[in-house]
C-alpha cells in the first residue's frame, strides 16, 4: 500500500506492506535510527515518537495509521543545528546513561512541555511513567526535563536576537 506523511517536517511517501509497524518504517525505510526498537509489546517505551504532537509507541502503531499525519522523531528535535532545550537538558543534567530509552524520553518530554511549559516533578514522572529506564533511576531524567522547562525561554530568546 502507498502511504504518505510528514516526518520531521518533510513530506515522505512510500509503498509498504499493510502490516509494517511505524518503528520499522522510520528505521528501515527512512533510515531514522534514533527511534529505538525494544520490547515490541509497548511496555518499554523506547520506540516513542510523536504523531500530531502526541507521544505514541511506534512498535504497536502501523505505519498506515500515521498516513496523513505529522510524525516527529528525536532527529527532528534540533532545528538548524540548535539543540532543543530537552536535548540540551539531557546533556547538561546527565539525563541518560546507556541512551537506549533517551530518544523516547525526549519525545515524551517535548510533548509534555508543549502542553505544560512548567511541569512539576510529579507531572514529569507521570508523563514518563509509560517508559522504562534501567540505568538512571529517573532522577536525572526529571532534572533534565525541569532544566528544559526553566531554560526554554532563554534558548528561544537567544535565537531571536542572533
Amino acid at each position: 500500500m502507498k502511504i504518505s506523511m510528514t516526518v520531521n517536517g518533510e513530506d515522505v511517501e512510500a509503498d509498504v506492506e499493510p502490516r509494517t509497524l511505524l518503528v520499522h518504517f522510520l528505521r528501515d525505510h527512512l533510515g531514522l535510527t534514533g527511534t529505538h526498537w525494544g520490547c515490541d509489546t509497548s511496555n518499554c517505551g523506547t520506540c516513542v515518537v510523536s504523531i500530531d504532537g502526541e507521544p505514541v509507541k511506534s512498535c504497536t502503531t502501523l505505519a498506515a495509521m500515521a498516513a496523513g499525519h505529522e510524525v516527529g522523531t528525536v532527529e527532528g528535535l534540533e532545528k538548524d543545528g540548535v539543540l532543543d532545550p530537552v536535548q540540551d537538558g539531557f546533556m547538561r543534567c546527565h539525563g541518560l546513561q546507556c541512551g537506549f530509552c533517551t530518544p523516547g524520553m525526549m519525545i515524551t518530554a517535548r510533548a509534555l512541555l508543549d502542553r505544560d511549559p512548567d511541569p512539576d516533578e510529579a507531572t514529569i514522572r507521570e508523563a514518563i511513567s509509560g517508559q522504562i529506564c534501567r540505568c538512571t533511576g529517573y532522577t536525572t531524567i526529571v532534572r533534565s526535563v525541569r532544566w528544559a522547562a526553566e531554560n526554554a525561554h532563554s534558548e528561544q530568546d537567544a535565537e531571536v536576537t542572533s
